[in-house]
């Protein structure tokens, strides 16, 4: 009875921010999220990035190892994506993003922080810090069909993770200041970007049509890819764990903001249906995930 009320007590809080930014929404469809988006691509987002990654613990043998394991992962999303796409006649470039890059951040980083404490962070981090650089690189070029080295240059969440390695590398201390300063920003970006989620789903306009097999597909055998990584590496540990609950997390919402930029109105909308629906699944398949993940990850 304790470890599911431990479950409750890590993926409650998460879906209850969610939950206040869907009533928000509800309540006020005209609520402006344009400056927490803004507030979260520009200043919250790198300084969680710096914060987990340069206080947490992590080493950069971890960091390295863990972003390999997360390529590799990215990798396996995509040959089961690429067969799902081809068997539903879809578009095999433009919608592939939803199925490759979960919402490792918005979403996967709290959840990893209650349930493995601040020790959780720097891998989730790590991992996320990799879906991060392909929503920048991969997931334009998918989506627009031709890559665009502009979009990285002016992407602050790049240069972001390029100087959290090199404080690794460099085993450089985090000055005091600095520690304090993206802690505060780190949480609070996961609390607006959790509430700006809620408010999304209200907004997305789907269909169950095909997005129900996609989303069965991002949800439950994203962690069954993981699984494999974790038993052909012999991983374990509370970094196994972490990696195993990224692995089960929901489409991310940048899909849907990099495709409305690049790709048509059907694409995007049938990106829009993965990632409300895959949300929606979640609620379900997280707390089955996180079980397994301290039952055998501890």
């Amino acid at each position: 009875m304790e470890i599911y009320i431990k479950i409750f007590e890590v993926i409650f809080p998460v879906f209850f921010v969610i939950g206040v930014g869907y009533y928000l929404g509800k309540k006020n469809p005209k609520f402006d999220t344009n400056f927490i988006t803004n507030f979260a691509g520009n200043i919250g987002t790198p300084a969680m990035i710096f914060y987990t990654v340069t206080t947490t613990g992590i080493t950069l043998s971890i960091f390295v190892s863990y972003f390999f394991y997360a390529l590799l992962m990215i990798g396996g999303f995509a040959i089961i994506g690429l067969i799902l796409l081809f068997f539903l006649k879809k578009d095999l470039s433009m919608e592939l993003p939803p199925l490759i890059l979960p919402n490792t951040g918005n979403m996967g980083i709290p959840i990893c922080l209650f349930a493995y404490g601040t020790v959780g962070l720097g891998v989730a981090s790590a991992i996320a810090s990799v879906i991060i650089l392909f929503h920048f690189t991969l997931g334009v070029f998918l989506a627009k069909k031709s890559f665009s080295l502009d979009v990285v240059i002016k992407s602050p969440p790049v240069y972001a993770i390029i100087i959290s390695i090199l404080f690794l590398y460099f085993q450089i201390k985090t000055p005091l200041f600095l520690e304090n300063t993206t802690f505060l920003l780190t949480y609070a970006t996961i609390f607006l970007v959790l509430m700006s989620l809620g408010i999304a789903l209200t907004r997305f306009k789907f269909s169950l049509k095909d997005s129900i097999i996609l989303s069965l597909c991002r949800v439950i055998l994203g962690p069954v890819i993981a699984f494999i990584i974790i038993y052909n590496f012999d991983l374990s540990g509370f970094a196994a764990g972490v990696l195993l609950i990224q692995s089960a997390m929901p489409s991310a919402i940048l899909n849907y903001l990099v495709g409305s930029m690049y790709s048509p109105k059907k694409v995007v909308d049938s990106i829009a249906s993965t990632i409300v629906v895959s949300t929606l699944m979640s609620f379900i398949t997280i707390p089955i995930v996180v079980f397994f993940a301290w039952k055998y990850f501890n």
